[in-house]
């Protein structure tokens, strides 16, 4: 009976409790909350029954499921963080947050509702073409009320990006007031037109309460608890979160995150959108795009106190480039940990360094030089007086330190103090590597870059190295899959992108621009199990982010960088053109293109070739021209014409690909007798010592990979092995092997990993032939190690000639070896030169016609170009091979390349420098004339483009001049009858 009466009373208590509970939501939450909360019956009855036992409990679960997480807690300080931390990395959809106006009943404390749902779509989506639509009437409303608050937003772009949201998440779109979603289409909008960060500050008020609203997107957001390191910078800088609505979405691309907070400070005073702790909370907000929640300087110093994001964020970029200027040389004494431990250790002098680089280039320091200097002063002491007792670590640390103040000093721009920025950019001024000293660089080409630039981004950092004023080459993204492979390739960054680049320098010759290169080296490490397309989302995400660094550094106005956050020291404008390499996706050519033409970078669309707008490498095989016409040069020196004779070839590189598939194109169609013996890619290789079959390989090439090819057409003798082809038995990893007999049929076996490698890795060097052309493979496959599997038993070469169609394919020592055993040897910077002449080519229809005109006329334009292509390698192997007969065999062929690269590049920078100092002859005869004569036939006879060779920059006409006068000097001189000219005119000048 007591336990009767005592439920009764229970239920009683219970009932009043809850009545009084749900009258007190009533007045106490938000209307949008009960309006978010519509489809959640269940959670609210829940609260209002049992939101008492919060006076005992920290939160209440009021529904858990696989998809949706609701919990009601005691607002404290850091709970929604707290919260977050427990979600942990469940990639979240949708976010709302709601306090209470007053403290719960019996309470001292708000209460705070969280909703968490963990629902993303895939890509695949919201790239449906039948995928839903919002219904009339809701959307009808949703786009009127967007036309009131932003009646400049197109109505198309309205339409999809409503349509997107909806796609993402039908409920809240049809739960949320209109005019809330017409504020998130407004904003995704500004993150698109942004370049993927926008960040909107403004007051308003509540129920009589003013508020802060925090509009926040992020295309691409860095990581799947990205919530939580927001969180954390509003926990950090005691602000509060009184109502958020975030959204992660797909683009069908690449998630996209947009938040609306509405906050105040803590203390209860109104967060001002103007004041410093609005500043403040500007550039910690947009610093989660490059600092790392998971590195030290965040967990030990940020998230501690001692110091802001966009510092803790400067001191990794110290971090990277003292480790990437220095391991390159050194890595024993270098490596990453000793660079860490330097700055981590003693942060003092990382305090010190940073206090020396804000007063360099914070843009609202008055009297920034004097303070500077004396900061300087007493920055070099600092590191020269550095003693812990410990002396070999000393002279390390030491090293690393002044490092970094090389790194400040000749730093001349920077776009650090640029609070929207997804990468940080460091245009250095490259005599620094003078003053780090020749025990730091021995191992760099001697030459001294025009410029180098540094970037760091959380997720990867790399080099832009360029070897003259106006220079072009490409950008390559190393993806490193874990941590050693991370380390490994930092070390030895610095060195590759400058010995690329000055290789690059070398093969311009033939153009206006320089040689430069981009390198960048992206830590993929932790995204296996998120596969390609996570792996592709952060690709994009840095690559997308360093051009936007790029663009805030070099886009200019009369010389000067256009943003004015930028202190630049430089002061002139510089053309700088990209073209792709390894991991540079067409979608993303199409969106450097367009990120750059908004941003009114000087070359527009220019900036990076190989566009829909431009000359495809692929798909007119420049590349493989400039290949072909040098094998048929030097053939012919060796009494053989491969468009008429008998003779064999070789090749590295799958029909599939560029080089290789085009250079196979162009012998199948113009040499009817050349019998290919041999092809190897990374899927397979083919050997065939009759000639693989030509309609076989007419099928495949340019279409499919080496392992597309039918085994059944090999002939006699022939045999193929396949990478891709392979199973395991038990522990062991066997690869497909297909052979037919000289005695009839295909035989087929599955050999060991070890004997597939060692009779895949032999085949390029045994294997006989007059040509071989190793157009793709891995660098430096050809070594100083292994050169001498290249020669037949009696000591000559299995191949008599080669033309290198890779770059960096054979390295220079065994090139020499190569060389001195007979070897006709062409190298990379010579063979391969015509795919960066095209490119060239292409930014000059870029800066001479509009897009519609290039399309109209693109493949005369095209013909006209590979006419170019076929001059500019035919004149340098005939000027190779008759310095070769001149010079009785006394220089290689290689060193004849580099000398005739740096006559043309001497020539130039000379040339370059008069046309700039005297910009009015550029367009006067005789200059005009070798101006047109560098252009293609199409803009020297058509009137209404000729004429518009006077828009061109004056850089650019100087740069033209110099080019195409400084190759002709070389390309068609004579060095005996010239010095004889020119000897004869100094005597008559004497004389008068």
């Amino acid at each position: 009976m007591q336990l009767s009466t005592a439920m009764r009373n229970a239920c009683r208590t219970a009932s009043t409790v809850a009545r009084q509970n749900a009258c007190w939501l009533q007045e106490q939450m938000s209307p949008y909350f009960f309006q978010a909360m519509t489809d959640e019956p269940e959670a609210l009855g829940t609260l209002v029954r049992e939101m008492s036992l919060l006076q005992h409990n920290r939160h209440l679960i009021l529904a858990d499921r696989d998809k949706r997480l609701i919990l009601a807690c005691v607002d404290e300080p850091g709970s929604l963080f707290n919260s977050l931390q427990r979600v942990g990395d469940r990639g979240i959809s949708y976010a709302m947050f709601s306090h209470s106006y007053s403290p719960m009943p019996g309470m001292s404390r708000e209460l705070e509702v969280q909703r968490f749902e963990f629902d993303r779509k895939p890509n695949s989506a919201v790239t449906n073409p039948a995928a839903s639509s919002p219904p009339a009437g809701l959307k009808r409303t949703i786009l009127r009320e967007l036309t009131r608050i932003a009646p400049a937003i197109p109505y198309r772009t309205a339409d999809r990006l409503l349509t997107l949201l909806w796609l993402n998440n039908p409920e809240q779109i049809r739960l949320s007031p209109p005019p809330r979603t017409a504020w998130l289409i407004w904003l995704f909008e500004r993150g698109n037109a942004t370049g993927g960060l926008f960040l909107d500050l403004r007051r308003v008020e509540h129920k009589g309460i003013a508020e802060t609203r925090v509009l926040f997107a992020v295309g691409n957001p860095p990581q799947e608890d990205f919530l939580l390191q927001l969180a954390e910078v509003f926990n950090r800088l005691n602000i509060g979160i009184r109502r958020a609505y975030c959204l992660t979405l797909s683009n069908g691309i690449h998630p996209y995150f947009l938040g609306t907070f509405f906050v105040q400070h803590r203390d209860g005073h109104e967060l001002q959108p103007d004041s410093t702790l609005a500043r403040q909370l500007q550039q910690e907000l947009c610093n989660t795009q490059i600092l790392a929640n998971n590195c030290y300087t965040y967990r030990e110093w940020v998230s501690k106190g001692i110091i802001a994001g966009d510092d803790a964020a400067l001191v990794n970029a110290f971090t990277a480039f003292c480790h990437t200027n220095l391991a390159h040389n050194q890595p024993d004494r270098f490596g990453l940990e000793d660079i860490q431990s330097a700055f981590h250790a003693h942060p003092e002098m990382a305090m010190q360094l940073l206090r020396l680089f804000r007063t360099r280039f914070d843009p609202a320091l008055l009297n920034r030089e004097p303070a500077y200097q004396t900061l300087l002063t007493e920055t070099t002491a600092l590191i020269q007086d550095y003693n812990t007792g410990h002396r070999w670590l000393d002279e390390i640390r030491q090293t690393i330190y002044r490092c970094c103040l090389l790194f400040i000093c000749h730093t001349l721009k920077t776009n650090f103090f640029v609070i929207e920025k997804q990468a940080l950019a460091f245009r250095l001024d490259p005599a620094y590597l003078r003053q780090l000293g020749i025990d730091y660089t021995a191992d760099l080409p001697e030459a001294l870059p025009f410029r180098v630039t540094f970037f760091f981004s959380r997720f990867g950092h790399g080099y832009h190295i360029g070897f003259s004023d106006i220079a072009r080459g490409g950008w390559r993204t190393v993806i490193a899959r874990n941590q050693d492979d991370a380390i490994t390739a930092s070390n030895a960054l610095f060195r590759e992108v400058y010995v690329l680049a000055h290789t690059q320098h070398l093969k311009n010759k033939d153009i206006y621009e320089g040689g430069s290169k981009m390198v960048l080296v992206m830590d993929a490490s932790g995204l296996e199990q998120g596969g390609r397309e996570h792996e592709n989302s952060r690709l994009y995400k840095l690559q997308y982010g360093i051009t936007n660094a790029f663009l805030d550094i070099f886009t200019t106005d009369n010389g000067r960088v256009r943003d004015q956050r930028v202190v630049d020291y430089y002061g002139d404008d510089e053309p700088i053109e990209i073209g792709p390499d390894e991991n540079m996706h067409d979608g993303m050519i199409e969106a450097i293109a367009a990120l750059s033409r908004k941003r009114g970078y000087m070359l527009g669309a220019g900036i990076i070739s190989s566009k829909r707008f431009g000359i495809n490498h692929k798909e007119y095989g420049v590349t493989s021209t400039g290949v072909m016409t040098f094998a048929e040069v030097v053939m012919a020196e060796q009494g053989i014409d491969i468009r008429r004779d008998r003779f064999s070839i070789k090749l590295t590189g799958g029909p599939g690909g560029d080089v290789a598939g085009n250079c196979l194109q162009i012998l199948l169609a113009n040499c009817p007798k050349a019998r290919v013996v041999l092809i190897l890619d990374g899927t397979a290789a083919a050997y065939d010592p009759n000639g693989l079959d030509r309609e076989e390989l007419q099928r495949i090439t340019l279409q499919q990979d080496l392992d597309g090819f039918d085994p059944s057409r090999l002939g006699p003798g022939g045999m193929m092995i396949f990478r891709t082809g392979k199973r395991m038995e038990g522990l062991r990893e066997l690869h497909r092997r297909t052979e037919r007999r000289t005695d009839g049929p295909l035989q087929e076996s599955w050999v060991p990993l070890d004997d597939f490698y060692r009779e895949y890795g032999s085949l390029t060097f045994k294997v006989e032939a007059d040509l071989f052309i190793p157009a793709g493979g891995r660098p430096e496959t050809i070594d100083a190690q292994n050169w001498q599997e290249f020669l037949k038993p009696d000591g000559s070469p299995t191949a008599p000639v080669i033309i290198e169609g890779a770059n960096s394919f054979i390295t220079p020592q065994a090139r020499q070896h190569l060389q001195k055993a007979g070897v006709i040897l062409m190298r990379d910077a010579s063979a391969n030169k015509c795919g960066v002449i095209s490119s060239s080519y292409e930014i000059i229809a870029n800066l001479l016609l509009t897009e519609k005109e290039f399309l109209a006329h693109k493949e005369r334009y095209v013909q006209d170009v590979l006419e170019i292509l076929r001059k500019r390698a035919g004149d340098e192997a005939r000027l190779i091979l008759r310095r070769w007969q001149e010079a009785e065999g006394g220089q290689t062929y290689t060193d004849i390349s580099d000398l005739i690269s740096q006559n043309i590049n001497s020539f130039y920078h000379r040339l370059f420098q008069f046309f700039t100092n005297r910009p009015e002859l550029c367009l006067q005869p005789p200059f005009k004339a070798a101006l047109l004569r560098h252009l293609p036939r199409i803009l020297q006879t058509e009137t209404r483009f000729r004429r518009r060779i006077v828009s061109l920059p004056a850089k650019y006409l100087a740069a033209i001049l110099a080019a195409e006068i400084g190759a002709s000097l070389v390309y068609t001189s004579n060095r005996d009858d010239d010095f004889e000219e020119m000897v004869r005119r100094h005597l008559a000048r004497l004389a008068a």
